[in-house]
């Protein structure tokens, strides 16, 4: 009896040893460096907006995250699922933040504005008549954001068809509608407030003039496959 009570006791320390080495492997989540100055984006979004956003807000995301996840660990090592489920809004919200702050700053660029070219401008003639109804559709769907979040243009890969879908907070687009993001304008007030005050529609109004068509049509491209 002491023979097995003690195979056991080996067995759950290595046990616990092999998850502790697993979670230490686990790499981390890290801030994406932008391609572009803080500056560059001017007069559209200011260099103090962009130096906030990017390395204090976004940064918070991703620090969180990781906390998070290592709590999550934790959690499952010791099969605490009351401890799982607490978490998961956490896991959510910073998940999100970073998700969707790493898209985001693809999404603009200092070359950017005017029209996208190609199979996307094509797309979007398709699915909704012109290029400038889907920026009044986008615009105005992003702007009557209620509080915080997020307004998107993505892909229904089953259909083929892009659509323009609305996210509170954080939530993150896939995951919380299906659809693929394509592009995604911040309306969080930290993400234009210093510049645009409380007049989203002038800051959605702007972001139009750095939007990157290109990496937008990666995205539709590798949507796709």
């Amino acid at each position: 009896m002491l023979c097995r009570v003690g195979q056991i006791r080996r067995c759950a320390a290595s046990l616990s040893q092999t998850l502790n080495l697993v979670a230490a492997s686990r790499q981390k989540h890290t801030l994406p460096d932008l391609t572009y100055d803080y500056g560059a984006l001017e007069p559209s979004i200011n260099a103090e907006i962009m130096q906030l956003h990017h390395s204090k807000h976004h940064a918070t995301y991703v620090n969180n995250l990781n906390v998070t996840e290592e709590k999550y660990q934790e959690a499952l090592a010791k099969g605490d699922v009351t401890a799982q489920v607490a978490l998961q809004p956490a896991l959510k919200f910073n998940g999100g933040g970073h998700i969707n702050h790493s898209i985001f700053w693809t999404n603009l660029s200092p070359n950017g504005g005017g029209e996208p070219q190609g199979e996307l401008m094509e797309t979007i003639k398709r699915d909704f008549g012109s290029f400038q109804k889907m920026k009044e559709r986008m615009s105005a769907a992003t702007v009557a954001v209620q509080g915080s979040g997020w307004g998107w243009l993505g892909l229904d890969k089953e259909s083929g068809s892009l659509r323009i879908a609305a996210c509170a907070n954080q939530d993150p687009l896939h995951g919380t509608t299906g659809l693929i993001p394509l592009l995604g304008i911040d309306v969080w007030e930290h993400a234009y407030y210093l510049q645009y005050k409380n007049v989203r529609p002038d800051y959605v109004k702007a972001i139009w003039n750095v939007i990157n068509w290109e990496n937008v049509s990666e995205r539709l491209q590798n949507a796709k496959k």
